[in-house]
């Protein structure tokens, strides 16, 4: 049995992926139906509700302008049931630093939150040396 950072990491890059492959059906499937859920796009406000959160995301994964992403450099942050990954998120004209943030169901992280935004550093510059 995998240790829960590596269940945690392997979680999170499943949603990457199922970004990448435009997998709708993949990305909701990793979404909590169990707890509240919640989202922060680039240059958006809040959005509440996994309805509301999961179209937001069929919205982005059915635009043909969507872009293609690269997690990069992603660091598990572990608290009981609960679980984060932060990481960067490489695009084709920049970078953004993400928060994604997961609760354990069933054995099964299941993503409650995600949250983006632009960042200046590169991928593998973090500021901080605590995330080493």
């Amino acid at each position: 049995m995998a240790a829960p950072r590596e269940t945690l990491l392997a979680a999170n890059q499943a949603f990457y992926d199922a970004f990448d492959r435009r997998d709708v059906a993949a990305l909701e499937a990793l979404w909590s139906s169990a707890r509240p859920v919640s989202c922060i796009h680039p240059g958006w406000d809040v959005i509440l509700g996994r309805d509301e959160v999961l179209a937001s995301w069929r919205s982005i994964l059915t635009n043909p302008a969507a872009p293609h992403i690269q997690c990069r450099d992603p660091y598990a942050l572990l608290e009981g049931p609960l679980g984060a990954v932060i990481c960067h998120e490489v695009l084709p004209d920049g970078v953004t630093v993400a928060t994604n943030l997961f609760a354990e169901e069933a054995g099964v992280w299941r993503m409650v939150h995600h949250q983006a935004g632009p960042v200046m550093a590169a991928p593998g510059r973090r500021a901080s040396a605590a995330l080493h």
